[in-house]
């Protein structure tokens, strides 16, 4: 019995499905190793646990009943966003259609909504000088993404003998370019077909293949890349142009900036009320350890 929450006791399962969680995340991330944060990430996922509940036994406490309207209205929603019902019930993980457990969750759900709308009042109307204010504060969201221009001769393995030889091939343009030989006319005639792309435009991180843009963006510009392989075969790179990062001027994203305030006056006053139920909340810890390593 690890944690209880004004007398609900938390299952143990539930604590170390959130552990989990949260230490994959930061596993991804490449923001951990082995079990040195175990226990910063128990903390995490007992603190999120304990916000949920203490939300879902207030929303209870204030909003007792929900009507069925309220549920078949906001069901109905569900299903037609998540593309029908088949839909709907393989999306929240449920082959077995339990309506009774569902129509449960869909209450809480209303419930939280109608607390929630009560905790954030009124929309904030902010002036334009509120705006700017918020705006100079945070610039570093406001900016446009970094993009680059470049071009690349590349060769796949369609009818080579070994990936050395292509690989080799590769290498001996790389040393005419590097002699001073014509980027566009050098891939002109090793196009592999017409269809095959030399100037890629411009383009921003996430719209080509990673170990592309690896590459592409390391580089300055006119630079030549050394020979590189991504899934498509070998390339070489040469960026032909490069817009740095830079504010996008507050009246072209007005509105975007607006609708920031209005999240961060949300989240701020979100908060505010989650440290006062906590304040208030009767909360035992059987388990403060965090257990030991599992890690092989």
């Amino acid at each position: 019995m690890a944690l209880i929450i004004n007398g609900e006791t938390i299952d143990e399962e539930i604590i170390e499905a959130e552990f989990r969680q949260i230490k994959g995340h930061y596993e991804r991330t490449l923001q951990v190793a082995c079990c040195e944060r175990d226990p910063e990430f128990q903390g995490y996922a007992k603190d999120n646990i304990t916000a949920r509940v203490l939300l879902n036994q207030e929303a209870l406490k204030r909003i007792p009943d929900v009507s069925d309207e309220e549920i078949d209205t906001r069901l109905a929603k569900l299903i037609e966003e998540a593309g029908g019902e088949d839909q709907f019930f393989l999306k929240i993980g449920m082959p077995m259609r339990d309506l009774s457990l569902v129509r449960g969750n869909v209450a809480s759900g209303v419930r939280m909504d109608k607390m929630l709308s009560d905790v954030y009042g009124d929309e904030p109307n902010p002036t334009d000088e509120e705006l700017k204010a918020f705006y100079d504060k945070n610039i570093e969201a406001f900016k446009s993404e970094e993009h680059i221009c470049a071009s690349h001769i590349t060769k796949s393995m369609e009818g080579a003998k070994s990936r050395a030889e292509v690989y080799a091939r590769m290498r001996e343009i790389r040393e005419e370019l590097m002699g001073g030989k014509d980027f566009a006319v050098l891939a002109e005639e090793h196009r592999g077909n017409e269809q095959q792309q030399i100037d890629l435009g411009w383009f921003k991180r996430g719209e080509f293949m990673e170990e592309f843009e690896t590459i592409a963006f390391s580089m300055r510009e006119g630079e030549i890349s050394p020979v590189f392989t991504t899934q498509l075969g070998f390339h070489i790179c040469k960026v032909t142009g490069r817009r740095p990062s830079a504010p996008v001027p507050l009246e072209e994203i007005k509105d975007i900036v607006r609708a920031r305030l209005i999240e961060e006056s949300r989240d701020t006053k979100f908060n505010a009320f989650v440290e006062q139920l906590k304040a208030a909340a009767a909360i035992e810890d059987s388990d403060p350890s965090n257990g030991a390593c599992d890690c092989h």
